[in-house]
């Protein structure tokens, strides 16, 4: 890093408190990283544009009322979200989870519609446990 420090530019990132211990762990790291950009989390609102994005991209329409469910999921995920809420990672998880209650759905009803997510779909993602904090 220091021999070619004119050309080169190291990122790390994670979790405020990880990378804080991190960057101290080490004089030299701490000497060399001297810039600091923190992020807050994402608010209810962009969290369900990430979901909705992702139905878009996944080719998936919402159902009746399954809009108004994202954004009360969303709302629940940012309610508890802990120490390592994970953005748009969760809600990455979210929607995965919500396709495969999907395909749950869609094999006891082969002639529903496969591009339609419904309220039902979403209901699982919410059931998940948010994940515990590190010790």
């Amino acid at each position: 890093m220091e021999d070619n420090r004119d050309r080169l530019a190291v990122i790390v990132a994670g979790y405020t408190n990880e990378m804080r211990w991190f960057i101290n762990s080490n004089p030299g790291l701490r000497s060399r990283f001297t810039r600091y950009i923190e992020f807050a989390d994402y608010g209810p609102e962009e969290l369900a544009e990430i979901f909705l994005k992702m139905c878009a991209d996944g080719e998936y329409r919402l159902g009746p009322d399954a809009k108004a469910d994202v954004g009360m999921l969303c709302a629940e995920m940012h309610r508890r979200r802990g120490s390592v809420f994970g953005n748009g990672r969760d809600v990455r998880t979210a929607f995965e989870s919500t396709v495969e209650r999907q395909a749950e759905r869609l094999i006891a009803d082969p002639s529903a519609d496969l591009e339609e997510l419904l309220p039902e779909d979403l209901v699982s993602a919410l059931q998940r446990e948010p994940p515990a904090s590190p010790v």
